[in-house]
């Protein structure tokens, strides 16, 4: 595999075999979709997610990561990642809940997230997915061989701001491959005094914005996993995995 600035640039085999494992992540996330409703518990979402990699043949990347406990990043409201599924949390109408996930397939990861509203949201609510979802595209529209990567993170920043959102400056998109979280770095915001890298075909990079509803202050629970808006306002989380190629970025993260 060759290496750039530390940065693994995958050949088309490789990226042929982390396009099967995002797909197959993505189907997990459209099965999740159809199953989420007011009542549903987050549990039950991760016994969907968990029989699911069963009858694919795949490995949960997220279970035992690091210690985390679950197959899904279930977070809901206020909760901005790594959220804990539970038999006590009962989703209600109105709610958004954001489900992060990732799987191993053939020694390569697959990542992605989506928020998803239960019932009827509010107004608000529908902007935040809806920006936060716009946002994401925006910055992989911005993947290109040359490019620098905080064009990425310039284009996630300034929509969500515009529209009048926070940005998550503590948890950051990665690059990933053989390991679910690989060189570099991808924030969603630019940073101050760091020049960032050129993009070049070969690399693989998870965006993954997110976006709250007021300040983009956040805390980590006494879990030490679930984060949330230090404001308790809503935050959302949209992630694509993607290939960076000659013709433009792939998004490998679809069913």
């Amino acid at each position: 595999m060759k290496k750039y600035r530390g940065i693994y640039l995958k050949n088309e085999k490789e990226i042929g075999l982390m396009r099967e494992a995002n797909r197959l992540v993505s189907t997990v996330l459209d099965m999740l979709g159809d199953a989420i409703k007011p009542g549903i518990t987050t549990m039950s979402l991760e016994d969907i997610a968990g029989k699911a990699c069963e009858d694919f043949g795949v490995v949960p990347a997220f279970k035992g990561y690091h210690g985390f406990p679950f197959v899904l990043c279930c977070s809901v409201n206020e909760e901005v990642v790594h959220g804990f599924p539970s038999n006590e949390r009962i989703l209600n109408e109105g709610d958004i809940v954001s489900i992060d996930m990732g799987v191993v397939y053939k020694g390569f990861f697959g990542d992605s997230a989506r928020t998803y509203p239960v019932g009827t949201i509010s107004a608000t609510a529908q902007k935040l997915l809806d920006v936060t979802r716009e946002s994401l595209m925006k910055g992989i529209s911005m993947a290109h061989p040359g490019n620098n990567l905080y064009d990425v993170s310039r284009a996630v920043q300034e929509h969500s701001e515009e529209n009048g959102f926070g940005v998550v400056r503590r948890f950051v998109g990665h690059g990933i491959g053989r390991n679910l979280h690989e060189k570099p770095e991808v924030p969603n915001f630019v940073p101050t005094g760091m020049p960032g890298v050129n993009l070049r075909t070969g690399m693989v990079i998870a965006i993954e914005p997110m976006v709250t509803e007021g300040s983009y202050e956040i805390e980590v629970l006494s879990d030490k996993w679930t984060a949330v808006t230090k404001d308790r306002k809503l935050s959302a989380h949209f992630e694509h995995t993607i290939a960076i190629t000659s013709d433009g970025p792939i998004i490998l993260s679809q069913s």
